[in-house]
């Protein structure tokens, strides 16, 4: 047996998120589905760096399987392609030990998160952007970004579904940049909790919008308090970017 270690990137239109669950299509299920046609019936167990919500796209999504199979590193990505529906590619394989784990070992996650901000909405980005058709104040969501750097107890920031207990999170670098008409907002942290990254962005439009005021954000989190924060953000605009390891 070895472990194999795959960055992945899908396109989460029409997937219910990430991990196996009764209804609905997912991710996970198309990675076991695709492994098991490779290994004859067998089912390989996968395992991802975190789950995506239903519609939330990655472009550096990272698991790891183990397999019995003595296929060259250079030939997993083809063959396991060849099995994938088109909205899911592998784009690197690795062998790792065998005590890697793409979820435990993980110690940096960065998202993306892209909003379309024009009058009209773009009918070819209705579903990896969310429309905004007022105009943003960029200087007051990047004062309010800037309360939330380091270490932060996140509870007003995170669903209250969650059944984590510890909501301690660090964030090295919130960037917001306007590229043409769409801002991209790149949140990067030591882990991020259930809807996390949605409840900011949420809490920033208010803020962009007039809706409230960026020096609001330590009283938020100072708070812990869920309904203190702003309404959780669609999630298409949302992209799981980049996973880094120690």
């Amino acid at each position: 047996m070895q472990r194999i270690k795959m960055t992945i990137s899908y396109d989460g239109t029409a997937f219910n998120g990430y991990q196996v669950q009764p209804n609905g299509r997912t991710v996970q299920e198309e990675l076991q589905r695709a492994l098991k046609q490779m290994h004859k019936g067998k089912l390989i167990h996968v395992t991802g760096s975190g789950r995506t919500d239903a519609r939330v796209h990655a472009l550096g999504q990272v698991i790891h399987f183990d397999t019995p199979l003595s296929i060259p590193l250079d030939k997993w990505v083809r063959a396991l392609n060849a099995q994938l529906p088109a909205d899911v590619r592998v784009l690197r394989a690795e062998a790792v030990p065998e005590d890697f784990h793409a979820r435990y070992h993980v110690v940096r996650k960065t998202y993306h998160y892209r909003v379309n901000n024009r009058d009209a909405s773009d009918v070819f980005r209705r579903n990896y952007a969310v429309h905004e058709a007022r105009e943003l104040n960029i200087g007051d969501m990047r004062r309010a970004a800037a309360h939330l750097i380091g270490e932060h107890d996140f509870t007003s920031f995170c669903s209250a579904k969650t059944d984590v207990k510890d909501k301690v999170r660090t964030i090295y670098r919130i960037d917001i940049e306007k590229e043409n008409d769409e801002l991209i907002f790149t949140f990067e942290g030591s882990g991020f909790l259930y809807n996390m990254v949605r409840i900011l962005m949420g809490t920033f439009l208010e803020v962009g919008r007039g809706d409230r005021q960026a020096d609001e954000l330590p009283s938020i989190l100072e708070a812990q308090d869920r309904s203190r924060a702003g309404k959780t953000a669609p999630p298409h605009g949302l992209y799981l970017w980049e996973v880094s390891y120690s």
